[in-house]
């Protein structure tokens, strides 16, 4: 079965840091392009960042760039988001999503990232 399982997530402070882990299972995880999502109550769900199947080509929203940054270890089949100087916004449902052209994408269950003082 095609599994994605995010965990990393938890309550932290602003200004804080998370990393933010997801692994695969049951599909050939090197040949996908892997995303992050978020998703806050009440909001659409949002593109975080996305890096290419073989890790050559990263890409942020606006308002992550410099502050976040993906990375992945197609050895490990695992995705991960470096989460640095978080802020309250940021609080959010946050989703992995493997994808290949346009038959297959696969999402995770989400982990929650909490940022309060």
């Amino acid at each position: 079965q095609v599994q994605l399982v995010e965990s990393g997530g938890g309550l932290v402070q602003p200004g804080g840091s998370l990393r933010l882990s997801c692994t695969a299972s049951g599909f050939t995880f090197s040949n996908y392009r892997m995303r992050w999502y978020r998703q806050a109550p009440g909001k659409e769900r949002e593109l975080v960042a996305g890096i290419s199947s073989n890790g050559g080509t990263t890409d942020y929203a606006d308002s992550m760039k410099g502050r976040f940054a993906i990375s992945r270890d197609n050895a490990k089949n695992t995705v991960y988001l470096q989460m640095n100087s978080l802020k309250p916004e940021d609080t959010a449902v946050y989703y992995c999503n493997a994808r290949s052209g346009l038959r297959y994408s696969y999402w995770g269950q989400g982990t929650q990232v909490t940022v309060s003082s």
